[in-house]
């Protein structure tokens, strides 16, 4: 497996892989999520190749005060690998390199996925998120 940075011209594979994982939703537009993310000096997006094949991915972002990880994701048919391990991992060194002191993810209420987060180490929050738009197109 290699890590690396994703570039603006792997967007399409990005997106195909948010999609099989069930990541995506109508109101959110996965092509624009990546340009904002690699086009900020602050945010990242980490894939796991195998050869050629796209099996993982990672976003990640440091505002000032927290670090976040956004769109962790692993092909279906190769989850129990320790792709998502290995990726979180990354994404933390990234963002440690920066001088982010801790590090949050959100993670959507019936995703399979929460139980991983528990397993390696990560605390669940007492907190609640709230949201407004922004942009008035959405």
């Amino acid at each position: 497996m290699e890590l690396r940075e994703a570039l603006l011209q792997d967007s399409p594979a990005i997106a195909a892989l948010w999609q099989a994982c069930g990541l995506t939703r109508p109101w959110n537009d996965p092509l624009a999520d990546i340009a904002l993310a690699l086009g900020n000096a602050t945010s990242t997006i980490l894939l796991a190749h195998d050869g050629e094949t796209l099996i993982g991915t990672v976003m990640a972002g440091f505002e000032g005060h927290r670090g976040w990880i956004y769109y962790l994701a692993t092909l279906p048919d190769r989850r129990g690998e320790g792709i998502a391990a290995q990726l979180l991992e990354t994404a933390q060194d990234w963002l440690a390199q920066l001088g982010c002191p801790k590090v949050e993810l959100m993670v959507r209420e019936g995703n399979e996925a929460a139980g991983l987060y528990e397993h390696l180490g990560w605390d669940k929050q007492p907190v609640a998120v709230y949201a407004r738009w922004l942009r008035k197109d959405v």
